[in-house]
């Protein structure tokens, strides 16, 4: 199956947001390109918000970039067999934490953002990704910083879409 295909399956599996989850299903209609950054109308990318939920806590990037604090994500790559593999792949990569689960369920949120041209939008699969106990984290060369947040230090520090994924990811533990 390719990765197109997978993510078509995964959004029609999806349940909640129906009038984001069809925008997300008419934007991969329209664009069979959908899945890559080189789709200038916008492509589909993978996220994983890293918690602990023993612990109360979730560990955020400060994106290089955009000089945020957001969870773990970015674009699918031609090696990933799924959207699920993809957000695991960016999670472990960004985090630096090996033996990363995803939550059972499928994604937990979607989540529309435009971005600076020349493309324009990030149609983004949001999961959740366990960490084993005692993880140990590092910074990677896409961000300027790698923490730890107790759960409710994230409204401070990182924006509404993140504390929707924190929320939601709350909500199905």
């Amino acid at each position: 199956m390719s990765l197109y295909d997978d993510a078509v399956l995964v959004l029609k599996g999806y349940e909640g947001q129906e009038d984001l989850r069809q925008a997300y299903a008419d934007h991969l209609a329209a664009h069979p390109d959908g899945m890559w950054k080189a789709c200038r109308a916008g492509h589909i990318t993978a996220s994983a918000l890293v918690i602990d939920p023993e612990r109360g806590r979730v560990l955020l990037t400060l994106h290089k970039k955009l000089r945020m604090w957001l969870q773990m994500g970015g674009h699918c790559e031609p090696g990933d067999v799924s959207v699920a593999a993809a957000a695991l792949r960016e999670a472990t990569e960004e985090s630096g934490v090996p033996g990363l689960t995803l939550l059972s369920g499928g994604p937990v949120r979607l989540d529309r953002h435009p971005i600076p041209a020349p493309c324009h939008w990030h149609f983004d699969v949001q999961y959740a990704a366990l960490a084993p106990r005692d993880a140990e984290h590092a910074i990677s060369d896409e961000s300027l910083d790698v923490r730890w947040f107790a759960y409710d230090e994230v409204p401070d520090v990182a924006d509404e879409s993140v504390v929707r994924l924190l929320d939601a990811t709350r909500a199905r533990l």
